[in-house]
């Protein structure tokens, strides 16, 4: 009876925990996606394509920097439960070190490193300053979610976030005014991210008042030896989702690089949700794990497969509009792309639940070495690609390279540990046929939308009535009580 309250408890937890984080991250990633049409209109195709370029940038910036030992508090909380709080306050203090020491090296080759990146001083010690307070905000947030609390980090996340796109808005839109067209990126840079950069720096404040350790070398050698290893597949990930836009920028134009990120944050619909229910998801898969029940995993996680196979194709379908919502006419041709990018984060989502085994194990290097692998690959055909067939060859490039990474890491997971949570063939098979589904139903694009949303509206009463049971399961999985 002990043991059945205790899973209860667990469940119930996660699921409270879980729905705020979903809450908060739909929020505050969701207002940036609300907010595109404003930013697409408001900046000429030129500036946004360099507001979204600087974006990647940081994107990576962060990833390198940090050395992404925050990745280690998910694991760390098994092995220092008695000093949680004291581990992720130490090894914050190594991420500002290092990040301090990359700062070092950047201010010594400056001028290379803003001619290679395109900023400007404002941009070049932003980044930096982000780099630093987001970093934080990293810890906070993957601290909060394995003790299975949210208000803080909700909180925090929200009350960075918001002020910071109001404030960039209204800071684009006086410019325009008063005439001040070229000051425009610079405008957006101080209004969007110094709202960040003092709230992640109140984050890093409270993380070392909780903590109280600056500095301990066996928490630092912990996480160096579960971290290093990560950030070449850090890094690799990062630069397959954000080399295409960088790519574009230097073969094609600024405004290809701006048409292509409007489509990328069609596809951010679809981002923002895996994540967020992976965020959630994985604490209750490594206490199954770490309770000997792996097999209890494959079929509600087979279900959540099946669940955003189906949204992805109703993001497709529903493209034309939105591409015309989100920006105006000289941004249509990005309709072609959101089948292929849509698909592409999708096989990704499918992955985690391979590399999610070996980074449970530890075994980490093994998670980065198929990784790099598929970004050295994945740039290879974006710059032949790009070259030959244009820009939008970069959103098909990039899909292929995830179904290979999806592959390579059902691969190693089987080989590495011995253990698969779901089958690696029936995870390809499903991956495969949503993949088609989505590029056939460009198709549909040629016909009068009504008939589109007839297809639209069958289907997806169909797939309801199909999975409503599995969904069910799912969802009292999480909030299943004595």
């Amino acid at each position: 009876m002990a043991g059945k309250n205790k899973d209860a408890s667990l469940n119930k937890r996660a699921f409270t925990s879980g729905f705020f984080f979903i809450l908060a991250q739909l929020f505050a990633r969701g207002l940036t996606f609300a907010v595109t049409p404003i930013y697409s209109r408001l900046l000429t195709q030129a500036q946004y394509g360099i507001v979204r370029t600087y974006e990647s940038w940081l994107l990576i910036a962060y990833t390198v920097m940090s050395l992404c030992l925050w990745r280690s508090v998910d694991v760390a909380k098994n092995d220092f439960e008695e000093d949680y709080n004291g581990y992720v306050s130490s090894v914050h203090t190594l991420s500002y070190i290092a990040i301090a020491f990359f700062f070092g090296i950047c201010m010594i080759f400056k001028t290379q490193v803003q001619d290679f990146c395109q900023m400007d001083d404002l941009m070049f010690y932003s980044c930096f300053l982000y780099v630093f307070t987001y970093t934080s905000m990293l810890y906070v947030q993957r601290r909060d979610k394995q003790v299975l609390k949210y208000k803080f980090s909700t909180m925090a996340t929200l009350l960075t976030i918001v002020p910071g796109t109001f404030l960039s808005i209204w800071l684009i839109y006086r410019g325009r005014v008063q005439g001040l067209v070229d000051q425009l990126v610079d405008r957006r840079v101080i209004g969007y991210y110094v709202p960040q950069i003092i709230g992640g720096a109140i984050v890093a404040i409270v993380i070392w008042t909780q903590g109280k350790k600056f500095i301990n070398l066996k928490y630092w050698k912990y996480g160096l030896a579960f971290s290093l290893p990560l950030i070449p597949e850090a890094l690799s990930i990062q630069i397959m989702n954000q080399s295409d836009k960088i790519m574009i920028q230097k073969m094609i134009s600024n405004e290809a690089a701006g048409i292509f990120a409007l489509a990328t944050t069609i596809s951010f619909i679809i981002w923002i949700l895996e994540d967020s229910v992976w965020n959630a998801w994985i604490p209750w898969l490594y206490a199954k794990i770490s309770q000997g029940e792996e097999k209890e995993v494959a079929k509600p996680w087979t279900s959540v497969m099946h669940m955003f196979g189906i949204l992805s194709w109703v993001i497709v379908m529903l493209a034309p509009e939105a591409i015309a919502i989100l920006g105006p006419a000289k941004y249509r041709p990005a309709v072609w792309l959101i089948a292929p990018m849509v698909s592409g984060t999708l096989f990704r989502f499918y992955s985690y639940s391979y590399s999610a085994l070996q980074n449970y194990y530890k075994r980490t290097q093994y998670v980065a070495a198929g990784t790099i692998g598929t970004m050295v690959l994945n740039v290879i055909l974006n710059y032949v690609c790009i070259l030959n067939f244009g820009y939008m060859a970069a959103a098909y490039t990039t899909a292929f390279s995830y179904i290979i990474l999806l592959l390579v890491q059902g691969i190693l997971e089987h080989k590495i540990t011995g253990m698969v949570i779901v089958p690696l063939r029936k995870t390809l098979l499903i991956a495969v046929v949503y993949g088609a589904i989505n590029l056939l139903s460009m198709n549909l694009y040629k016909v009068a939308w009504y008939f589109r949303y007839a297809v639209l509206i069958l289907v997806v009463a169909a797939a309801a009535i199909a999975l409503r049971k599995q969904m069910a399961a799912v969802l009292k999985m999480f909030k299943k009580r004595k």
